[in-house]
């Protein structure tokens, strides 16, 4: 592990602070004493799991998730972009789904192996606000496209006559967009007012990357605003897609007692397992960890907290195209197409 740097800069022209903790104590001097001064460090560092057994075993585990999430994610979205009969709104949405977990992943995983299995987990400051914003953008993504899944099963089995009428290219299309718009917009002002911050207590960040949380705790300013736009946003990102959830497979349970033939019922509910698995998988982790954190009064262990966090963040995206994209009836009938026609190739040969 990295020692702290010895460097801060100032955000006044061409001034640079060195030195370690007399160098902390004067930035903090000078932040009392004029509160306009901003005090940014060249980077940080990221100690998580600082206690944690067979870490490296655990990061080897991480490397082999990216791996098949990249190959999984990567498979589902070239057999949507080449195959035209699934150009339609639940294939888009699942393409949507397989786009966002590549990226989720790959913003996460190769920075993680970077700073605790090669050693090097320094992060320059701008590179840390870049990560922040990626990640936060995107795991946004990643809750409010799960509920777009939602949306499909519950237009299918509430208005089945009406299914391709209401849920269209353009509706899709425009619903996609919008979460983007949202999703990459809302991360700008968070990351934005992070810069506003002072960074003269700290340079470590116990986290398993550059966490907004972890982050703005290092300050030595007031960070009221930082603080109540982390716990809004984690309310809306969370609980607002959870929430559409909850309505949509309650009008779904509504629209199943409806049915007369249990057949119907039985099969109406089928299709809906996948996606209660990826609901279950993605929000329920972090549920259980943030309520357990507000309510328990013994403060959890922090390397139990960062590992239970960076699984939670790591394994839906890997776990997504197998447990949903890839069980899809059309999707698992080209893949085996695929897999035939490579089969014949390689005999052949």
């Amino acid at each position: 592990m990295q020692d702290v740097s010895s460097c801060f800069r100032l955000c006044l022209p061409g001034a640079q602070v060195c030195g370690t903790s007399s160098a902390m104590t004067f930035l903090r001097r000078l932040q009392w004493n004029d509160s306009s001064v901003l005090i940014h460090p060249p980077g940080f560092y990221i100690i998580g799991f600082t206690s944690l057994p067979f870490a490296n075993l655990y990061f080897i585990f991480l490397a082999f998730v990216y791996v098949v999430s990249v190959v999984f994610n990567t498979c589902v979205i070239y057999i949507i972009s080449v195959d035209l009969r699934l150009h339609n709104p639940k294939y888009i949405a699942v393409g949507n789904l397989a786009v966002v977990d590549l990226v989720l992943n790959t913003c996460i995983i190769p920075a993680m192996l970077k700073a605790f299995l090669a050693k090097n987990n320094f992060v320059p400051f701008n590179l840390c606000m870049v990560q922040m914003y990626v990640y936060y953008s995107f795991i946004c993504m990643e809750s409010f496209s799960i509920a777009v899944l939602a949306y499909d099963r519950m237009i299918a089995i509430c208005f089945p006559l009406r299914h391709g009428s209401i849920n269209t290219m353009t509706s899709m299309s425009c619903i996609l967009g919008v979460i983007w718009c949202f999703c990459l917009g809302i991360p700008i002002f968070s990351t934005a007012i992070m810069t506003r911050l002072s960074y003269c207590d700290s340079v470590n960040v116990y986290s398993y990357f550059c966490d907004y949380a972890p982050v703005f705790r290092l300050a030595c300013n007031d960070n009221t605003l930082q603080w109540a736009v982390a716990s809004v946003l984690s309310l809306a990102i969370l609980l607002g897609p959870l929430s559409f959830i909850i309505l949509s497979y309650m009008s779904i349970l509504i629209a199943v007692f409806r049915m007369k033939s249990v057949e119907s019922r039985v099969k109406a509910l089928a299709t809906c397992t996948e996606h209660l698995i990826l609901v279950a998988v993605f929000f329920f982790p972090f549920l259980i960890i943030f309520m357990v954190g507000l309510l328990a009064r013994i403060k959890p262990d922090p390397d139990l907290r960062v590992l239970s966090l960076s699984l939670a963040s790591c394994i839906p995206p890997c776990l997504n195209p197998i447990v949903y994209s890839l069980k899809t009836k059309e999707i698992k009938s080209k893949v085996l197409t695929m897999f035939r026609r490579i089969k014949v190739q390689v005999v052949n040969d």
